[in-house]
C-alpha cells in the first residue's frame, strides 16, 4: 500500500462485518472516516471502540435516501450479504443495491470521489464456469429467492459503468466471495458462523445436501488488503470487475468437520435438504489479482477459523469480544499487510 495524503473517506456500511475492518484499517492509515450505517445488519458493537477516535465519525442513515457530504472517497459496503438477512425484506434489499447505488454514484459525481462499489460472486448465480473469471457472465435466476440479492448487485455494477462511462467517474468495481473472520453477526446464515455458532453450543451441525457443494472461504484481513490495493495501488484506467476471494476450495462437510474438530465439540452433523438456487460451485478465478495488484490470500483457513472461534467464544459468553475480535494480529503478517501510521 502506498504512502497516501490524508483523505475524507466514507465507508457506507460501515458499521458491518467488512466495513468496520475497513474503517478500522483506514483510521490506521491515517485517513478521517465517516462511517454511514442504518444498523439493519450492522451493529455499533463493531465500532464502539473507534468512536472516541478524533479522525471517526458515525452517522445514522439509509443509503436508500440522498446523501449530502464532502468527501474525498467511497467505499460503498452497504447492503445484507447473507440469505437470511437479505430474504427478510427483499424489496429493500434490492433498493439498497440499486438506488444506493444511484444515491452514492450522484454524490461522487457531485464531489469527483473516486468511489468502489463492494459487488459479489453472487453476481455469477450457479456458474457453469469453474473457477469463475471476472469475463463470464453468469447464470442467475431472475425471479427467485435469491434474485433481491443477485440482481441488485448486478444492476448496481450496471450503475458503476454506466456513470463511468457517461460522467467519466472515477470507479472501482470488486467482486466479494465467501469471507469470514472476527466481526461476523452470529445469526446472518452463513456456512463459517453457522457451523461455528453450532459447534460451540454443542447443537446438531446442519448442512445442506450431502454437503459436497463448494466454497472458497477467505480470511477478513486478506480480503480488505484486496480491497484497499484495488482503491489506491492501480490507476484509474483500471475499474475492475475484479475478483477477490480465497481459490483453494472446500467442501460445505469438510468446513463442518473441521470446525468441529477445532472446537472440540460434540456436535452431529445432520442433513437438510438443498436450498434454491443454492450453488454447487463457487470458487473465484484470482488471476486478475495476482497480476494487477501482486495480490492473493496469506491466512490458511485453519488459522482464520482459529481467530474466528475466539470471536464467537467471547462473544457467547458475554466476555471481551472486541479483543477476540482483534486476534486478525496473531495470523496476519503486519509486514504484509502495508498499514501506514
Amino acid at each position: 500500500m502506498k504512502e497516501l495524503e490524508r483523505k475524507a473517506i466514507l465507508v457506507t456500511g460501515g458499521a458491518g462485518f467488512l466495513g468496520s475492518h475497513l474503517c478500522e484499517r483506514l483510521l490506521a492509515m491515517g485517513h478521517e472516516v465517516i462511517c454511514l450505517d442504518n444498523f439493519f445488519t450492522g451493529t455499533r458493537r463493531n465500532i464502539e471502540h473507534l468512536l472516541d477516535h478524533p479522525r471517526f465519525e458515525l452517522i445514522r442513515h439509509d443509503v436508500t435516501m440522498p446523501l449530502y457530504i464532502e468527501v474525498d472517497e467511497i467505499f460503498n459496503f452497504a447492503c445484507p450479504a447473507s440469505p437470511i438477512h437479505y430474504q427478510r425484506d427483499p424489496v429493500q434489499t434490492t433498493k439498497t443495491s440499486v438506488h444506493g447505488a444511484i444515491n452514492m454514484l450522484g454524490l461522487a459525481k457531485r464531489v469527483k470521489a473516486k468511489i468502489l462499489q463492494a459487488s459479489t460472486s453472487e453476481v455469477y448465480g450457479d456458474p457453469k464456469i469453474h473457477p469463475q473469471p471476472e469475463a463470464y457472465w453468469g447464470h442467475v435466476n431472475p425471479c427467485g429467492y435469491r434474485s433481491c440479492y443477485d440482481e441488485g448487485k448486478r444492476c448496481a455494477e450496471t450503475l458503476f459503468f454506466d456513470y463511468h462511462r457517461q460522467h467519466q467517474l472515477r470507479i472501482k468495481v470488486m467482486r466479494i466471495f465467501n469471507t469470514y473472520g472476527p466481526g461476523m453477526h452470529p445469526n446472518d446464515g452463513r456456512v463459517v458462523s453457522n457451523f461455528i455458532v453450532q459447534a460451540l453450543r454443542n447443537q446438531p451441525i446442519t448442512v445442506f445436501g450431502q454437503g459436497q457443494q463448494t466454497r472458497s472461504f477467505c480470511y477478513r484481513d486478506d480480503l480488505i488488503e484486496g480491497c484497499l490495493r484495488l482503491m489506491h495501488d492501480t490507476p484509474d484506467s483500471f475499474t475492475g470487475p475484479l475478483n477477490l476471494g480465497n481459490p483453494h476450495e472446500f467442501t460445505v462437510l469438510s468446513l463442518a468437520e473441521l470446525i468441529i474438530r477445532m472446537t472440540g465439540s460434540r456436535s452431529e452433523i445432520v442433513h437438510q435438504p438443498l436450498p434454491a438456487d443454492d450453488p454447487v460451485q463457487r470458487c473465484p478465478d484470482i488471476s486478475l489479482a495476482r497480476a494487477q495488484l501482486g495480490w492473493s490470500p496469506t491466512v490458511s483457513l485453519e488459522d482464520g477459523l482459529r481467530s474466528t472461534i475466539a470471536y464467537f467464544e467471547a462473544l457467547l459468553n458475554g466476555g471481551d469480544f472486541q479483543a477476540a475480535r482483534g486476534l486478525h494480529s496473531l495470523v496476519s503478517n503486519p509486514v504484509n499487510m502495508h498499514v501506514h501510521q
